[in-house]
């Protein structure tokens, strides 16, 4: 007679006379019955917990997309938590011990006591009772847990305890509550936490079972396991987070909300990526730099008022195209080079349009190389709505101001293609001496009270990232929209989040960044308006900028942070604000 290590029959594994009893009928009502053949026909018994895993996968016909992304955000050596929502029940512990053994031998997966009819693979798992939170082998699991991470090795947990179900709130079918373990195992361990989204659902039918009587759902993992033939089950991530990301969170209960929802932000059905072109458009040769001695004539040319401030070898002066042609061309030139850096450029040798006519430019000019490393597009709406025409503006052509915006009520700045060039990007004088040349000349002419503009959110971000900010930053109005406006999905998890947490903008950043597959940051210009107090009104598409997304807002300055004021009027400020309209 042949011997099996396992035996998958609820009279092997019950204690219940009652229940032993009633075993086949059980089996059979379960599908346990044909697990135990398929378990016997595939000779199994006694294979090791690698080639068992990756033949009980084989056998059951599932397909799995993502591994490859998903080892590598794991570390090569070093204590780590894996995260992962539960859709099924039973397969996803499997394939997720498989997947990094082959990395980390050293993986355990913390998971239901139910994954111990399979003997051959219990070396995988630390076991737990989720549906008996006072047993005593919960407590010696979590003793496991600790123990394992101090040692360095990587642990997986499923924080739901039980597969997902379908939620009457969000309408969706999603895990349960999440336990907070995994806080207080970062939290004690310092350990970094990578969330890893597993795709799908089980049948139809488990989940109208399950709402008639939820412990039907456990009497079916057996069944809806074997029905996975032909399945494709994606494993989807985005970057791995250490303890110290977490640190703008204010709580467990918001950390834990927050690992969670950078694990459903991976759902696939809510990502509406970027529309890619078919044919990229061909950039054109950069038109040749202006002259450096011309430039130099222009600016030696323009008003005292309008070389605004010196700092070491920089100037900072605003000027029209008609005052400073060569300069205003150099400008355009440089917007070109560095928008293109950011997947924003035009394609054309300059990023020019009618607006550069009658427009001021605010800009920094190097005096020990002439050239010019940064500027600002300002408009002055008093001056270009003389006429009431809407279409002066710029960003009329994104947006539909109503008569009660800013800009229809009083004299305004509209700020609009920044840049500071490459070189000069991570050094602290660039936006500084913008911001001061900003000062400068609200200074000379108070008369100027609020700033209006857009951030320009580039779509080297990811669209989850921007889907963020929008939802976020963005102070509903009826007094501006969107003429495109930014289509997005939002997904019922980060709907809920938003509901439970105001979030701040350094938590903003937090999330950002665990999106991001290279952690870049929110933008610095965002964060330099937020500093200011802007109020954020609405994201549109632009359509003449490479449909790139721009987030609306507007500064009063007066109410600007005295510190910020000090620092970009300078002496000017008491006069400034003491200004009466």
């Amino acid at each position: 007679m042949t011997h099996y290590l396992s035996d998958i029959r609820v009279a092997a594994l019950a204690k219940n006379p009652v229940i032993k009893f009633l075993g086949p009928l059980i089996d059979r009502i379960t599908g346990l019955n044909k697990l135990q053949h398929l378990y016997r026909q595939h000779q199994f018994s006694g294979l090791d917990k690698q080639t068992f895993s990756t033949k009980l996968l084989q056998v059951l016909g599932v397909q799995i997309l993502g591994s490859d992304n998903i080892l590598d955000k794991i570390p090569e050596h070093g204590r780590c938590i894996v995260v992962c929502n539960h859709p099924y029940g039973m397969i996803e512990g499997i394939i997720i011990a498989n997947l990094l053994t082959q990395k980390r031998p050293d993986t355990k997966i913390m998971a239901n006591v139910g994954l111990q009819i399979f003997k051959e693979i219990k070396d995988y798992f630390i076991f737990a009772d989720p549906l008996k939170p006072k047993s005593p082998i919960n407590n010696v699991a979590i003793k496991q847990c600790f123990k394992h991470l101090k040692n360095d090795g990587v642990l997986v947990l499923f924080p739901a305890g039980r597969v997902s179900f379908y939620q009457k709130d969000q309408k969706i079918i999603s895990d349960g509550d999440w336990d907070r373990l995994t806080v207080q195992l970062m939290n004690r361990t310092t350990s970094p936490i990578l969330t890893v989204f597993i795709s799908g659902t089980n049948s139809k039918l488990f989940h109208r079972m399950g709402r008639i009587y939820y412990r039907f759902r456990l009497l079916m993992l057996a069944r809806e396991m074997l029905k996975l033939d032909h399945h494709t089950i994606k494993l989807l991530s985005t970057n791995i987070m250490n303890a110290e990301q977490f640190s703008e969170f204010k709580d467990k209960k918001m950390i834990n909300d927050v690992v969670r929802l950078q694990c459903y932000l991976n759902d696939e059905r809510y990502i509406i990526p970027w529309q890619i072109d078919e044919q990229p458009p061909v950039m054109a040769e950069l038109i040749a730099p202006s002259d450096k001695t011309l430039m130099q004539s222009e600016l030696a040319n323009l008003s005292e008022q309008q070389h605004l401030l010196d700092y070491r070898s920089f100037s900072v002066y605003y000027a029209y195209q008609r005052q400073a042609p060569q300069c205003i061309r150099e400008i355009t030139r440089l917007r070109e080079q560095t928008f293109r850096d950011e997947n924003e450029g035009s394609g054309q040798s300059c990023d020019t349009d009618k607006f550069d006519e009658t427009y001021m430019h605010l800009f920094i000019f190097d005096n020990k190389n002439n050239e010019i490393i940064g500027a600002y597009r300002i408009g002055l709406t008093d001056q270009l709505l003389k006429s009431g025409d809407q279409s002066s503006l710029y960003l009329s052509q994104m947006f539909n101001f109503s008569a009660n915006f800013i800009n229809q009520q009083q004299p305004c700045m509209e700020m609009g293609r920044s840049f500071i060039v490459k070189a000069h990007q991570h050094s602290f004088y660039g936006l500084l001496l913008l911001w001061k040349g900003i000062g400068a000349f609200v200074c000379q002419n108070p008369q100027y009270r609020t700033l209006y503009g857009t951030v320009s959110l580039s779509k080297l971000y990811d669209p989850r990232s921007i889907t963020l900010i929008n939802k976020i930053m963005v102070t509903d109005t009826d007094a501006v929209h969107p003429k495109i406006a930014f289509e997005n999905s939002l997904h019922p998890e980060l709907v809920s989040f938003l509901t439970k947490h105001t979030v701040t903008a350094e938590q903003l950043s937090s999330l950002v960044k665990g999106i991001e597959q290279d952690s870049k940051d929110i933008p610095i210009l965002l964060k330099q308006y937020h500093k200011l107090r802007a109020v954020f009104h609405c994201l549109g598409i632009d359509g003449n900028f490479n449909t790139t997304p721009g987030l609306l807002l507007s500064v009063d300055l007066p109410k600007a942070p005295d510190k910020l004021l000090k620092l970009y009027l300078g002496v000017g400020k008491d006069a400034y604000l003491a200004y009466k309209t």
